[in-house]
């Protein structure tokens, strides 16, 4: 399940290119042309719509002598980068579905060629292999394969999952048509202001023209501790107040990271931002509010 076009070039080369992957004169771009007149990052190949497009970035194209910023690749194409500098599209390859990526903070959005899951500043993949990655992705043509630092590389199906940091991870299958939308949709929405009224043992997320999203538990309390406090506390205070009776270190994680994990799905699915609690990449977690969101603290 790998949206791709396949592009020759001049030397009879076939590059397998897929959603994100970039053209430029850059040796790390997904197709390399090395010809100074070829902008570093000179276009990008994007799935929208159901349709793989060549867009530009820091320079034109043409096809058929005419310049363009935008292009449905289809196969027979002859696309010049400049003159006498052409690339042929030799196949587009769109399948039913394709394989996504989503998760807390993450909104679903398909894999790109070859990236990365990381979770500083925020979750986001990154295109290539970066230091301090949570995970590595990548097709060789035929499948996708997974491989997290420490670990041998594995089969990616719909299915599979990570948890990183109390965030939750999961593969999944997107049909083509939707592929690409929703990043951008949920990027670009403007989200109704919180207003966060907390009882201790119960907390109900208020946003105008929305039903109101109710917390019990210990979810409830982990978002009272945080917004008594103010700012980050360190996990292992949070999770010795919530659970008194105590318990090993690796007991406490592994009950933090479950709550955090059920608090932000709770959130996913009544439609509440899932950075609401964030980590600093340091083991200290935050209640993340923006400038028109509230607190009402009836504890």
């Amino acid at each position: 399940m790998h949206a791709c076009v396949h592009l020759t070039t001049d030397d009879g080369q076939v590059h397998i290119l897929g959603h994100g992957d970039v053209i430029g004169r850059l040796w790390s771009a997904a197709l390399p042309l090395s010809d100074p007149r070829v902008s570093e990052a000179h276009a990008l190949v994007s799935l929208r719509g159901g349709q793989l497009r060549l867009l530009a970035l820091r320079g034109l194209f043409a096809l058929d002598g005419k310049p363009r910023k935008e292009l449905v690749l289809e196969a027979g194409q002859r696309i010049a980068f400049a003159r006498d500098l052409e690339v042929r599209v030799r196949a587009v390859v769109l399948p039913d579905h394709v394989l996504g990526l989503e998760g807390d903070g993450l909104p679903r959005q398909p894999l790109p060629g070859a990236c990365c899951l990381m979770l500083l500043p925020q979750p986001a993949l990154v295109p290539g292999l970066r230091a301090g990655h949570m995970a590595a992705f990548w097709s060789d043509g035929a499948a996708w394969r997974v491989r997290r630092p420490g670990a041998e590389e594995a089969a990616l199906e719909a299915g599979w999952s990570l948890e990183a940091e109390g965030q939750r991870f999961s593969v999944v299958a997107i049909a083509l048509q939707r592929a690409g939308e929703d990043r951008t949709r949920q990027a670009g929405a403007v989200q109704a202001p919180l207003r966060l009224e907390l009882h201790w043992d119960t907390a109900h997320i208020h946003r105008s023209g929305q039903p109101t999203t109710t917390l019990n538990g210990h979810g409830a309390r982990l978002l009272t501790e945080l917004a008594q406090a103010g700012t980050g506390l360190p996990w292992a205070d949070l999770a010795a107040g919530l659970w008194p009776d105590g318990g090993d270190r690796h007991q406490l994680r592994r009950r933090f990271d479950v709550l955090l994990s059920r608090l932000r799905g709770r959130l996913r699915d009544s439609g509440v931002r899932t950075d609401l609690v964030r980590s600093d990449g340091g083991g200290n977690f935050s209640l993340v509010l923006r400038p028109e969101d509230t607190v009402d603290d009836r504890s």
